[in-house]
Parts: structure tokens; C-alpha cells; sequence
């Protein structure tokens, strides 16, 4: 939580640190069907998934607290107005089923087995199969639309 409040709130010119590490991962997000502030969102997630979306909320707004949307039509307009698509919310279910587990699931891996090789496994399989299968759904949506 600290780390993504001062990611947030530490501007270089007027753009947040936040902004500036979304942009930087756009390149890498936009293939996959994703975007940077929904990459941020899952890496700065990774000690408790349930916060990936207060994350990437307060991405978008350009807000340094976590917020909660008033309604659900207003989050599908703030979630349209930063580009979301079918494909977007398709991408993003994908890879939340898909993807790494939290950080005391990892902790917890690394306690029971005692192996660096078996927690790094089980951290770098399921994200790499979430990357592929995002990757491939994103590239059949291109060719097809």
C-alpha cells in the first residue's frame, strides 16, 4: 500500500510515478490486450490480489487515494474512457484466472517446500501461461476485427 500511494503521489512534472510506470508497461500490455495502469495494477497487487482494481482506479483517475466507483455505469464509463474494450475485459478475466498467485501464497509455497526452484515454478508457470493465452487471445481478436 505504501509503495503504490507514493507511486502515486510523487509527480515529476505533473505526471505521477504511477502514470510514468503504466506507460512504460503500455507497450508490453497493448499486445497482449491489456494496458500499462492493468499490468501496474496486477504488479503492485501482488502482496493481495483483491486490490488490483482500487489500484488500477486510481490509475485512471489520476488520483492518489484508492477510490470506490459510485455506480456500476459510472466504472463502465471510466473504464470506456480508458480505452477498454470487450477484448479488454475479456483479457483481463483471462489473466486474473490465469495468473500468479498473491505474495503469501508464494510465501507460503516457499515455506512448505523449502525450494527456491519450486516457489519460483509456481510463480513464473501460471504467469507465462496467463501471458500466452492473453497474447493469443489478442492476436485472433486482431486478425478477426
Amino acid at each position: 500500500g505504501l509503495i503504490t500511494w507514493i507511486l502515486a503521489n510523487t509527480l515529476i512534472g505533473n505526471v505521477s510515478l504511477l502514470a510514468k510506470f503504466a506507460g512504460w508497461l503500455a507497450p508490453f500490455g497493448r499486445l497482449v490486450g491489456l494496458d500499462g495502469f492493468i499490468l501496474a495494477a496486477f504488479i503492485l497487487g501482488f502482496p493481495a490480489n483483491e486490490i488490483v482494481i482500487p489500484i488500477l482506479l486510481m490509475g485512471y483517475l489520476s488520483q492518489g487515494v484508492m477510490m470506490e466507483p459510485t455506480s456500476l455505469a459510472a466504472l463502465g464509463k471510466l473504464l470506456v474512457q480508458n480505452g477498454w474494450t470487450a477484448l479488454t475485459g475479456l483479457n483481463m478475466m483471462l489473466f486474473s484466472l490465469l495468473h500468479f498467485p498473491c505474495g503469501t501464497t508464494i510465501f507460503t509455497i516457499h515455506k512448505e517446500t523449502g525450494s527456491k526452484k519450486w516457489t519460483l515454478l509456481s510463480f513464473l508457470l501460471p504467469t507465462t501461461v496467463a501471458f500466452i493465452i492473453c497474447f493469443l487471445v489478442a492476436q485472433v481478436a486482431g486478425l478477426l476485427l
